[in-house]
């Protein structure tokens, strides 16, 4: 795969997820959830900005100077979501989540484990003067998984969503 096909596979994955957050985000009757996937879509619309920027340099000058790596919006690592896990724990009550909620958050995690499959293969695949465009995003997309991973395991099990304030989205 050449860095032109990997960056326009790359927006294709970005765009997909952004647009299902964006489009579950409308739809969604807890506001936390809506909080979250509206979090999630401008991250991932931050994800296409710097994909396309790459790409229109890319097809300018032949090649990707990485002058500043991809950032993230949320905190780095995943102790902040094993935190968030224990707070909500001990919140007292359940709620049952709708089917809607459910079908968002479990394909959205879909879409995060593809995204995430395809930027481990590019990180092991493509030269190695190529791969610090993808290793950035493999971290990001990896820290999604976890994320909507535990989310999804919260809405199941206790019915609620994170509270998106209850982490520092500065730390990120």
């Amino acid at each position: 795969m050449t860095l032109q096909e990997a960056i326009g596979t790359a927006l294709d994955y970005e765009v997909k997820v952004r647009d299902h957050y964006l489009k579950s985000a409308k739809v969604l009757e807890d506001l936390k959830g809506r909080a979250l996937f509206e979090l999630l879509s401008r991250e991932e619309d931050g994800h296409v900005a710097y994909l396309n920027h790459c790409l229109d340099e890319w097809k300018a000058t032949g090649k990707v100077v990485i002058a500043a790596p991809v950032k993230s919006l949320l905190p780095k690592g995943v102790v902040w979501i094993d935190e968030a896990k224990k707070r909500l724990q001990k919140r007292p009550g359940k709620r049952v989540a709708s089917g809607t909620e459910l079908e968002a958050v479990k394909l959205a995690l879909q879409y995060e484990m593809e995204a995430s499959s395809f930027y481990r293969t590019l990180v092991s695949t493509l030269p190695e003067a190529e791969r610090a465009l993808f290793a950035a995003f493999l971290t990001i997309e990896d820290g999604h998984v976890a994320l909507v991973q535990a989310q999804l395991d919260a809405v199941q099990g206790l019915g609620f969503w994170f509270d998106t304030m209850e982490f520092n989205l500065e730390a990120g």
